[in-house]
């Protein structure tokens, strides 16, 4: 059989299929699929392999859009054959941790719940609210997300009163800590005045409260207190004292009322319409509702029972032994509950229960967990709705011949042309798209600190944007090509970018308007006048989101150039005077002006400064000799 054969989709190449479906046995264990480059397109189990991935091939159109796909590229199928099901959950969960296969994804990361992210790769770990949980690092932990963004961010705030955390991504000063080390806020990470062990262990303690384990740690800090005080070790067991009482106040209202209040829950429901499937997941401990997690997925992707399992697969599959609960109600029942519970029970090293619950406290819980599930799906579906409307509007409101899926828009940033940057944003069906942004520096050397040239400025950026399709036989691809393009600006903007693009000799036509602030009016290339619109008219308001989004970005980025700018040292400049050395120097010298005026043989004296490197500090300083 030839090469090109061999890399043919299975369902192109039936005899190949049917030779492949009869070597996989009717036992338990994990099925692999493979595309043509050989890269993991889909990881499952089962307890009968065979019947499994044959289903898969019989009826593809039943399968719903995403295993579709998934499947008209299916050119190889592994396997391995595992004793019980719970033993294939178990290395199934491994294996996606592991590869991360791009179908294996139920939930849809809309970027519209937060998660909190823990990055213990790092030697220092931070500690922040994000909406991407894209894993860079296996060691990274994601807690969430979470559906109400304000508590979470009114809890990080708390806890990180309460105990002594990093607080900057990157260290605001060279050679010494700043302000939150002074008023006891951080332990000084930034010039190592803490050991990453001491450090690792004030966080551990941190992750106790998002796993839901605040009552536990209440109780090691409450006995670390009493050594403490039988120590007489007073400062310390007042600091213990003061964060006990901080974590009291987290979720002192949250009481739930069950029969039994000591055992930890977890209680899953969903409400679902013909397009999106929304789950909700209160997290129970002692009691008291310490978390509410929502998710996402495609209504399309199997029954309720089967959504709700998979959620929990894949929820559980990320999380510490230590933040599963003993007990799990649903509001269905699953397809493979059993597998679940016995997988789940030893991963904990206790037993787990998946109950149903048909009456009294745990029905009622239930039902309210199914209530918020519905409140949820319908503000989803309106968002949805909202954006589909806007969307259509703006076909109308520009002549276009289909909807416009993605769109981007550009905005320029500066002071009187000093740090100039500019920014590109996406959104993708009315909804920003942030993995798609992109900030640029402005190279142009017309524009400088008191020249400013916006016109050149995009002209600039629209071409490095575009100039890899300039003069090009290759088809842009979908994903990166965009539907309509926003300027930030008026007629004179418009024409710079349209005449840019025309330069370039594009294979697609690329759609461009402006949106001008003043009037909030949208010109089209060669109109004089803009076109007729009403601010509240769905389609300006989308545009004005953009345009909006467009600047915050400039501006961001702008300011911390800026920034960046200010801080920098004119010895940063020097090569070969790192930072080491340049405190040798300000030590001897003191300030700047007294290094510009130092002799070669004066500067060579100092400490790890050599007579070469010295000749280029005052060559440096002294051009013209």
């Amino acid at each position: 059989m030839s090469l090109s054969a061999l890399t043919l989709p299975l369902l192109k190449a039936q005899e190949r299929l049917q030779a492949r479906l009869r070597e996989i046995p009717p036992e338990p264990g994990v099925y692999l699929m493979r595309d043509a480059s050989d890269q993991i397109l889909y990881i499952g189990k089962s307890k009968k392999l065979r019947s499994r991935v044959r289903s898969y091939f019989r009826q593809i159109e039943l399968l719903g859009p995403r295993l579709e796909l998934m499947v008209r590229q299916v050119v190889e199928i592994e396997f391995i054959v595992t004793d019980t099901e719970a033993e294939a959950l178990a290395l199934e969960a491994n294996l996606i941790k592991q590869h991360q296969p791009h179908f294996n994804v139920l939930l849809k990361d809309d970027k519209k719940y937060p998660y909190l992210c823990i990055t213990w790769s790092d030697t220092y770990p931070r500690i922040f609210i994000t909406r991407k949980r894209r894993r860079q690092e296996q060691k990274d932990k994601f807690y969430g997300p979470y559906v109400d963004s304000r508590t979470l961010g009114q809890t990080l705030r708390l806890v990180k009163r309460l105990f002594p955390l990093r607080q900057r991504p990157k260290p605001l000063f060279k050679d010494r800590p700043c302000l939150n080390y002074d008023i006891g806020r951080c332990p000084g990470v930034c010039q190592q005045l803490i050991s990453p062990e001491d450090y690792r262990k004030t966080l551990q303690k941190v992750a106790m409260i998002f796993q839901g384990r605040t009552g536990e740690l209440i109780d090691t800090l409450t006995a670390q207190m009493e050594q403490a005080a039988t120590d007489l070790n007073f400062e310390y067991a007042a600091r213990l004292r003061d964060q006990i009482r901080g974590l009291q106040t987290l979720g002192a209202d949250q009481k739930v009322a069950l029969p039994d209040d000591t055992v930890s829950r977890d209680a899953i429901a969903l409400a679902k319409n013909a397009q999106y499937a929304c789950v909700q997941l209160f997290q129970i401990r002692a009691g008291r509702l310490v978390g509410r997690l929502g998710f996402v997925a495609d209504a399309q992707a199997g029954s309720e029972g089967a959504i709700l399992q998979r959620v929990l697969e894949e929820h559980y599959a990320s999380a510490d032994p230590v933040e599963v609960p003993t007990e799990i109600l649903v509001q269905t029942e699953l397809p493979e509950a059993e597998i679940l519970a016995e997988y789940l029970s030893r991963y904990k090293g206790r037993k787990v229960a998946l109950l149903m619950p048909q009456r009294q406290s745990k029905a009622d819980l239930i039902e309210m967990v199914a209530r918020n599930a519905q409140y949820e799906l319908e503000r989803t579906q309106k968002s949805c709705d909202r954006n589909t409307a806007a969307l259509a509007d703006l076909a109308a409101l520009l002549d276009l011949p289909e909807t416009p899926r993605r769109i981007e828009g550009y905005d320029i940033s500066h002071v009187q042309g000093s740090d100039a940057v500019a920014s590109r944003v996406v959104f993708i069906d009315g909804l920003p798209a942030k993995q798609y942004y992109r900030r640029y520096k402005i190279r142009n050397p017309e524009v400088r600190p008191g020249h400013s040239d916006d016109f050149a400025s995009l002209t600039e950026v629209i071409q490095r944007r575009f100039r890899c399709y300039a003069d090009s036989t290759a088809t842009p691809e979908p994903e990166d090509w965009p539907d309509l393009v926003m300027i930030d600006g008026g007629k004179g903007q418009l024409s710079a970018v349209v005449a840019a693009i025309e330069t370039l000799n594009l294979v697609s036509p690329v759609v461009v308007i402006s949106l001008a602030k003043q009037r909030e009016e949208v010109f089209l290339p060669g109109a004089k006048l803009p076109l007729v619109t009403n601010p509240d008219q769905p389609s300006v308001q989308l545009l004005r989101r953009l345009r909006d989004e467009a600047h915050r970005f400039a501006i961001s980025f702008h300011r911390q150039q800026r920034l960046d700018r200010q801080r920098r040292s004119r010895l940063d400049d020097i090569p070969g005077l790192g930072h080491h050395r340049q405190k040798q120097l300000l030590g001897v010298f003191r300030s700047i002006d007294y290094i510009r005026e130092a002799t070669p043989e004066q500067l060579a004296q100092v400490p790890h400064i050599g007579p070469r490197l010295a000749q280029q500090i005052y060559d440096y300083f002294h051009p013209s000799e």
